[in-house]
């Protein structure tokens, strides 16, 4: 950033280059993590899996070969549990990694549940990182498209002869709306109506009338089947939407994308993950003008939030997360070196109450920092802390290693007490840090201090001005 100057730092972070970029070190450790073929072809393989299982007749090798395949779909989700945090610490494209988190907890999915272990990964890398500053209109369709949100939120089991209101309940209360957006449960029950028929699978084109076979739709594993659709008139938010099939989806998604709530509602979450803090009823109201007036450009509301003199005056007061504080000491402690495992980091944010795709409700992790800086989160914060201070050499591993190779001798224990310290850290910290710092042993007590002081909780770490 003081090489670009920050106003064109903040340019190139808002406007990245297409896909993720990794340096070419990173890029080699995150190759045991990617997910080989298509999404469409791995879960076509698994079905014909399951299906050879369902047909054994002996119930012991049935039992064998489920385990088995159960094994197939918990590998897939820590791989993408890897890939992800690699890709958090590795790009320059910080923004856009941050708000990727952001996103991701916004329109939540959750990795324990059964199969869909096998569609977190590509729901990050396919439907929420590409837009994650582009506009929201197009990264709602893009999450009501993904069979991980369909099948976690159980819209494929929503049909015209037996309806679900699970999605199109969240849909407008969690992801576009809000809590006190103007709609009511008819509205509610009228979305899942127009939702009918939205699903993911393999299957055949089902037979149908040749009127309907023009509204069938595939996209990979997403697929919209007028056979099992609502084709009524609808009543929604105080429109009439006529029933002709994904036509009716469509609109609805430009209703809500484009609805002064939406605009509220969202710009109060991005503000609050941005600050760290409850932003003020001022800001909420400027960055929601923003959000209208640029037919929600994600970009251009983040411009305008850190531009904002709110967002200036809130650096180092807001409260960083599990995720934020993380990997941000991580990131400090490593330097130079690759980090090749993120498991502990996937085991540290789970003791911290915040593991990645961790959150079992459709609600997402809290953003207050109330939720995370209580007594029993501090006593485990500064314990996470110590083991990252000590150098946690599993994380220089190769994955499949708990520590690093015997032929290799055991990297020493990180320091950050030089002169990156001296010239970027040290001014940013206050007297009792530096007095607690200046009695210190040097080596790993010195810089457990310093991860579990207040300015590094708060935000003050190197280059933190938008992380």
């Amino acid at each position: 950033m003081r090489a670009m100057g920050r106003e064109a730092w903040l340019e190139a972070q808002i406007h990245p280059p297409t896909g993720l970029r990794l340096p070419p070190a990173s890029q080699a450790a995150s190759e045991p993590f990617q997910d080989g073929g298509t999404l469409l072809e791995r879960f076509s393989a698994y079905g014909a899996q399951v299906r050879v299982i369902s047909a054994m007749p002996d119930d012991e090798a049935r039992r064998r070969a489920a385990k088995d395949v159960g094994s197939v779909e918990v590998r897939s989700g820590e791989r993408a549990v890897g890939r992800t945090i690699l890709a958090a610490l590795s790009t320059p494209d910080q923004l856009r990694e941050r708000l990727t988190w952001f996103w991701l907890n916004h329109f939540n999915v959750y990795l324990p549940t059964t199969y869909l272990r096998m569609f977190v990964g590509d729901y990050v890398d396919t439907a929420i990182r590409p837009r994650a500053l582009g506009r929201f209109r197009d990264l709602l369709g893009a999450t009501l498209r993904h069979p991980a949100m369909l099948g976690y939120l159980d819209n494929a089991k929503n049909t015209a002869q037996r309806r679900n209101e699970n999605y199109a309940r969240e849909l407008m209360e969690l992801h576009t709306l809000g809590v006190g957006g103007g709609y009511t449960q008819g509205d509610v029950e009228q979305l899942a109506r127009i939702l009918t028929g939205v699903g993911y699978g393999f299957t055949p084109e089902p037979r149908m009338p040749p009127d309907r076979q023009r509204d069938y739709r595939r996209d990979g594993l997403f697929v919209f089947d007028p056979t099992q659709h609502d084709y009524g008139d609808k009543s929604f938010l105080g429109r009439t939407i006529k029933g002709r099939g994904y036509a009716e989806i469509e609109e609805a998604l430009d209703i809500l994308a484009r609805h002064p709530a939406t605009a509220r509602h969202v710009s109060t979450s991005l503000a609050r993950a941005l600050l760290g803090d409850v932003p003020s009823a001022a800001l909420v109201e400027r960055l929601g003008r923003v959000f209208m007036d640029s037919d929600g450009d994600i970009a251009q509301v983040v411009k305008a939030l850190v531009r904002d003199p709110d967002f200036g005056a809130s650096l180092g007061r807001g409260f960083k997360d599990p995720v934020r504080y993380v990997l941000s000491a991580v990131r400090l402690i490593s330097a130079d070196r690759t980090i090749r495992n993120p498991a502990p980091i996937q085991s540290w944010l789970k003791r911290l109450g915040q593991g990645l795709f961790g959150r079992s409700t459709p609600d997402g992790y809290p953003l207050d920092a109330a939720d995370w800086n209580g007594p029993g989160q501090m006593v485990s914060r500064f314990e996470v802390a110590r083991l990252i201070s000590e150098g946690a050499p599993a994380l220089f591993a190769l994955p499949a290693e708990d520590t690093p190779p015997p032929e290799k001798p055991k990297p020493p224990p990180p320091t950050v007490q030089n002169a990156f310290y001296e010239t970027v850290l040290r001014g940013r910290l206050g007297a009792p840090t530096l007095a607690a710092l200046a009695q210190a042993k040097p080596g790993p007590e010195w810089t457990m201090l310093l991860l579990s002081s207040p300015e590094f909780m708060h935000g003050l770490a190197p280059h933190e001005a938008l992380r």
